[in-house]
């Protein structure tokens, strides 16, 4: 079964050409309304929203910031205590409420001996999550 024209002399074969005018007509028309309907997304619609009187929450964590320098001296929030006192430090932080977050600054040169004891003196103390301060590069 061939396809063209309806003339039965000759040698009849099928036009091999598509005709592309339909689907440029169709998507010119789909380009020319999303250009016209594009703004209408963009405005947003005016609500008004009720006033309440409340207070924000505090979203903010407590953060102990503990440094350990060169000599395994620990720091807390700027201030040196000794191992016994670090105990008392965390314990003391958990016990505000909220829970606090450790954020643990280590010397290139301390031991990791050093560092990992204050570790576990604030996993003692139920201080679960802990951050490593890092400089860049």
């Amino acid at each position: 079964m061939s396809f063209g024209s309806f003339d039965s002399g000759g040698t009849a074969q099928p036009m091999a050409e598509i005709n592309t005018t339909p689907l440029v007509d169709v998507m010119l028309v789909l380009l020319v309304i999303f250009i016209i309907t594009a703004p209408l997304f963009q405005q947003a619609v005016p609500v008004d929203l009720p006033r309440v009187d409340a207070t924000r929450l505090d979203d903010k964590p407590r953060v102990i910031a503990v440094a350990i320098d060169g000599d395994g001296k620990v720091f807390v929030d700027g201030a040196a205590l000794a191992g016994t006192a670090l105990s008392g430090r965390f314990a003391s932080a958990v016990a505000g409420g909220r829970e606090p977050e450790l954020h643990l600054r280590a010397d290139r040169g301390t031991r990791y001996e050093r560092v990992t004891e204050v570790l576990a003196e604030a996993q003692r103390a139920g201080i679960v999550k802990i951050a490593f301060v890092t400089e860049p590069r």
